[in-house]
């Protein structure tokens, strides 16, 4: 995906998981898929990446199978993994994390670190979930990561992570 200018009017938004194999590349699928619908997906850059990922990796067959079966066009879910870094939290305004793991690995870039402050830093960091239950907490404030699950755990993800990109839509486009 290319760099997320605010100048532009687009609105950069990223989705971060833990391997960037399964929930992070549906959610982004999914949020542009509905963006789509609603023909304001030019308003977007959507990109997904992970905490601890390896590049490169293609999306998880089952979180693909699972777009699929809700008709949404697999090329939405990115060509492969790619692992976050410390220029993601200026490029998107929006960072949207799957679980509370995830979210201190992303306010981790924010602290001072060996060599000095993080420059910048600006984007909003939040959990996915809580844009459809504003008062999630602990676990149910998660995404639960399927990746040694079956179909009908990806399935169950998927269905949190439609809500939580539906909310999350509705929120952006409130917002302006």
């Amino acid at each position: 995906m290319s760099e997320t200018s605010r100048a532009d009017g687009r609105r950069g938004v990223l989705f971060v998981c833990h391997a960037n194999i399964c929930r992070s590349p549906l959610a982004a699928g999914v949020f542009l898929h509905l963006a789509r619908e609603q023909g304001v997906d030019a308003r977007f850059d959507v990109d997904s990446a992970g905490a601890w990922a390896a590049e490169g990796m293609a999306p998880h067959p089952l979180s693909v199978d699972a777009a699929r079966r809700h008709g949404i066009d697999v090329e939405l879910l990115g060509e492969g993994s790619r692992s976050l870094v410390p220029d993601d939290l200026d490029r998107f305004l929006d960072i949207v994390v799957m679980d509370r793991r995830n979210l201190a690995d992303v306010e981790r870039l924010r602290r001072i670190s060996a060599f000095g402050p993080v420059v910048g830093g600006s984007a909003r960091i939040s959990l996915l979930r809580r844009y459809h239950d504003p008062r999630a907490k602990g676990r149910d404030a998660d995404v639960p990561d399927p990746v040694r699950g079956g179909p009908e755990q990806f399935e169950a993800t998927y269905q949190i992570i439609e809500a939580g990109c539906r909310a999350l839509l509705r929120t952006l486009l409130e917002d302006g």
